[in-house]
């Protein structure tokens, strides 16, 4: 019972963020379609998509952070 490693939750939460951060794209090219999504991402607004573009970083980030290869040997 003691001998059981610790889960690795970097990785989990990194594909977390990169799941979350699919939906609203695929969501807004489903409604509006390529050309107007495109337009999200090149405005000067601050729109959902360049939301999704920094989750999928931190996502990333988390996973590598998980496959690093730390040991939890104690």
């Amino acid at each position: 019972m003691g001998n059981s490693p610790k889960k690795n939750w970097f990785t989990a939460m990194g594909i977390l963020f990169i799941v979350v951060a699919v939906i609203p794209i695929i969501r807004d090219l489903l409604i509006f379609g390529p050309d107007f999504v495109s337009d999200f991402f090149t405005s000067s607004d601050i729109t959902s998509e360049k939301v999704s573009t920094a989750m999928f970083g931190i996502g990333g980030f988390l996973i590598i952070l998980g496959l690093r290869g730390e040991r939890y040997d104690e």
